[in-house]
């Protein structure tokens, strides 16, 4: 039999030794940044000390600190992983790619989900074992989570969690082509939290140059909090803690403690006399901008980036079915959805019903939540990209529909995932409570959306019309994949 060597990679900070499988080699845990303790974890993002010798990449490393997630009825572990693996030295990379070698390959950069609170580089999820046997580099983040990456503390740079994505880039410019890959070619993209970062990392005057494509599955051009939002969440985390609100009183508490205070923390109302909260009180972090990322997009950055943006179809039903919330929803709940989302709320509620006649409460209380949390988010970010002449915008809705929970689950926030990166047979997504369900996916939707993102990533089309502002070409993904223009067009200006 043959012996193939452990792969050896030589970086700026040091030699890594990684895992062959099959032909694709994996390297796991390579830090891209120092370990973010005590003060540090307060601080912008500094690079690592080198290291001597080859450091071991064939098992996976620390995440960043935070509690286990659960969604009721669904097992989400696929997704979540299995919580907080301890270790200060979290800000690291996992690294897929061909193991024959070779150099200039396509580079995709992926930022994991979560609602900013959880999730990491360890979920089955992100194996990108696929893109690599197709000849794609692929490289997966963790980033600060919680208080320490997105809680707004007077004296400490905010959004430092987007701030260690962006320092992830910069590794990766410096390194990647040691790993095969070129670093003039390289593709963002993120779900749901992560999609969000990616947007903020679009409008992000740091960022200009270290890609040049991005892909916005499931995020929000209008997800971020006001300062005055996030000054709350602020406050609420200092007395929950007993603290002042200020960086040095939080450099001297664990981080056992501040993901226990970030777990208290929900509910908090952040509605203000000129802002709704984003994310509909799912989660008290999100990014803290002065202006929305959409709205940063139409001032010109990242207007020479490639751009692939879409949602899903029924994105909310991922936080009603699970819990028990959907099938009892009433029209007092469609209501209220509705007023915490938007300031005509009787009239975006009619908009709805006259779009979606036979429509359940249910249905209508998850299409509004869906539009809030992720659609009118990325319709705003895909037109204030695409209005730049000479850039590349296309959009996408994944339609597909799981039959979990009763056949209830559908085509909701997550589910595109398994056929990006082509895992859709792993057992653990099948099953009557498994994001998947109990039936097999088409035979060949993972495949062609894998490789649809893969040929985005080289060439910058996804193989469909671009998006413009009048037509607004979009590829629905389903069993059968079907171009639509303006798919939500009575309900896009109902936002608007």
């Amino acid at each position: 039999m043959n012996h193939h060597p452990e792969p050896v990679v030589t970086t700026a900070q040091g030699a890594v030794r990684g895992l062959r499988r099959g032909g694709t080699a994996a390297f796991l845990n390579i830090p891209y940044a120092a370990p973010p303790r005590g003060a540090g974890r307060f601080a912008p993002p500094r690079p690592h000390e080198p290291w001597d010798g080859i450091r071991d990449a064939t098992a996976p490393g620390p995440n960043a600190p935070q509690s286990e997630r659960r969604l009721g009825g669904v097992d989400m572990s696929p997704y979540f992983g299995a919580g907080w693996s301890r270790g200060e030295d979290y800000l690291t990379v996992n690294v897929f790619t061909p193991a024959a070698g070779g150099g200039g390959l396509p580079v995709m950069v992926f930022v994991h989900g979560g609602g900013f609170v959880a999730g990491s580089t360890r979920s089955a999820l992100y194996d990108g074992s696929a893109f690599a046997r197709d000849g794609v580099v692929l490289v997966t983040v963790n980033y600060r989570l919680g208080i320490a990456g997105f809680l707004d503390i007077p004296g400490a740079p905010a959004n430092r969690g987007m701030l260690d994505v962006i320092a992830a880039l910069r590794w990766g410019r410096e390194n990647i082509a040691a790993f095969g890959g070129d670093p003039d070619n390289v593709t963002l993209f993120g779900q749901s939290a992560g999609a969000t970062i990616v947007g903020g990392v679009l409008a992000a005057p740091g960022a200009t140059g270290l890609f040049r494509r991005a892909i916005v599955q499931s995020g929000s051009g209008l997800g971020a909090f006001t300062p005055e939002q996030a000054a709350r969440v602020t406050r609420a985390a200092a007395e929950a803690l007993g603290i002042e609100p200020r960086v040095d009183a939080f450099a001297d508490i664990s981080d056992d403690r501040l993901v226990e205070a970030a777990s208290r923390l929900a509910g908090i109302d952040l509605r203000t006399d000129t802002h709704h909260d984003p994310l509909l009180g799912l989660s008290p972090f999100s990014l803290v901008l002065d202006t929305q990322p959409a709205e940063s997009l139409a001032a010109g950055p990242g207007a020479d980036v490639d751009l692939l943006i879409g949602t899903n179809t029924e994105e909310g039903n991922l936080y009603l079915v699970p819990v028990g919330k959907y099938a009892t929803s009433t029209a007092a709940d469609v209501d209220d959805t509705a007023a915490r989302a938007h300031p005509k709320a009787g009239r975006l509620v009619e908009t709805y019903r006259r779009s979606r006649p036979e429509a359940s409460f249910g249905e209508l209380r998850s299409a509004i939540m869906s539009d809030a949390l992720f659609g009118a988010g990325s319709r705003a970010l895909a037109g204030a990209h695409a209005a730049h002449p000479g850039s590349a915008t296309h959009a996408y809705e994944f339609a597909w529909r799981s039959r979990a929970l009763d056949g209830q689950l559908g085509a909701t926030h997550a589910m595109e995932l398994p056929f990006v990166f082509d895992l859709a047979h792993l057992p653990r997504l099948h099953g009557p409570a498994a994001l998947l369900g109990p039936d097999t996916p088409p035979a060949d939707l993972a495949a062609r959306m894998h490789e649809t993102w893969v040929r985005f990533a080289g060439t910058g089309n996804p193989g469909w019309d671009p998006y413009d502002t009048e037509r607004r070409a979009t590829m629905r993904i389903d069993t059968e994949w079907t171009r639509v223009d303006d798919p939500r067009g009575r309900e896009r200006r109902a936002w608007d």
